[in-house]
């Protein structure tokens, strides 16, 4: 155990600084509990980290949760432009809405948008592993407004309470804030007020877990 306590604490340590940031600002910026990550590094705990909270903190560190790097599902394009390396995201002909979206994956893209390599590694995004999709509706004003570009990473499913996803409900796909009540209730919350709140209890619950499709980690607003 004190071994497997070591190497998490190394890794994690490592991947803090591939990032570029510490301990404390990783917490912040990621909503992670006070001390969750600085008492790892410290070995504070005799007990060990729990699975749970091991799972949770690879996955804001953007590693898997065999400890190691994240392997890609889908190969990404690069280019280099002016000394930076740039990947290319998929954008495909799918809309996420308040109602009913459209949603066709499996076609081809129809389009790639460049983003900097290094900009993804810092926020922990796979280009490979993404796509975008525009937004149809105004129910997530004014965190994201109608035709808007969104970038929905596949790998994150795991519901992280408070946090932005595209879910798959019947046949429409859905732009949605989540709200995780732990054994009770999937509460999916739209930003404009207008729009009351949906609560997902019983079997409807299972249905949005299993619909995520990705979290929405980045998005572009049109103007004009």
């Amino acid at each position: 155990m004190e071994h497997a306590e070591r190497a998490f604490a190394e890794r994690v340590a490592q991947r803090l600084e591939e990032l570029g940031t510490n301990p404390f600002a990783f917490e912040r910026a990621h909503g992670l509990p006070t001390d969750a990550v600085r008492s790892i590094l410290r070995g504070a705990k005799k007990s060990g980290t729990t699975l749970n909270k091991a799972r949770e903190i690879c996955e804001a560190l953007d590693l898997e949760f065999y400890i190691g790097p994240r392997r890609n599902i889908a190969p990404q394009a690069a280019t280099v432009v002016a000394g930076e390396q740039f990947a290319t995201v998929a954008r495909y002909e799918a809309e996420g809405a308040a109602g009913n979206g459209m949603i066709n994956l499996d076609a081809p893209p129809i389009d790639h948008l460049a983003f900097s390599k290094r900009w993804l590694e810092q926020n922990g995004i796979s280009a490979g592993d993404s796509v975008l999709i525009n937004v149809r509706g105004d129910s997530m004003e004014p965190s994201i407004y109608d035709g808007d570009l969104v970038m929905i990473d596949r790998r994150k499913t795991h519901i992280r309470s408070g946090r932005i996803y595209a879910v798959r409900e019947s046949d429409s796909l859905r732009i949605k804030r989540l709200e995780l009540i732990p054994d009770a209730a999937i509460i999916l919350r739209s930003d404009n007020p207008k729009y009351p709140p949906e609560h997902r209890i019983g079997e409807a619950m299972n249905d949005i877990s299993l619909g995520v499709i990705g979290e929405v980690v980045w998005s572009g607003h049109k103007w004009g």
